[in-house]
């Protein structure tokens, strides 16, 4: 029975050994689990806040083209007032002008040449 009773307990021996076996290598993948998660937690805090930055980012350079609109959007409604002025000021001339075909709707350069003026003076 000493045999007996010695292979019993080695087979009791070889499934503890198996069972701490087996349980050490569940430890060893749930520890390389529990490090994979952790460093896929923090990649993914990371790209959170890499695309956080870029958001402010892009809603400041968009402030800056809003604000570089109105003031372009200014300037326009400057500009066209004074043409309007001025155009209103050059008909308003017009009756007046002492040079024959000074008129608004002819703008060829060659009524305003000095030799055409010199010679319309005469």
């Amino acid at each position: 029975m000493s045999d007996s009773g010695f292979s019993c307990q080695s087979q009791q021996n070889n499934i503890s050994t198996n069972q701490l076996c087996e349980g050490w290598e569940c430890s060893e993948d749930e520890g390389r689990r529990m490090k994979r998660r952790e460093k896929n937690r923090v990649a993914a805090q990371k790209s959170r806040k890499r695309q956080t930055q870029r958001a402010d980012l892009l809603h400041e350079a968009c402030e800056l083209l809003e604000q570089r609109n109105r003031k372009l959007r200014r300037e326009v409604d400057s500009l066209s007032e004074e043409q309007h002025l001025l155009t209103e000021a050059l008909r308003a001339h017009e009756p007046f002008c002492p040079i024959m075909h000074c008129s608004f709707a002819s703008s060829t350069s060659s009524t305003l040449q000095p030799e055409n003026m010199a010679a319309r003076s005469v």
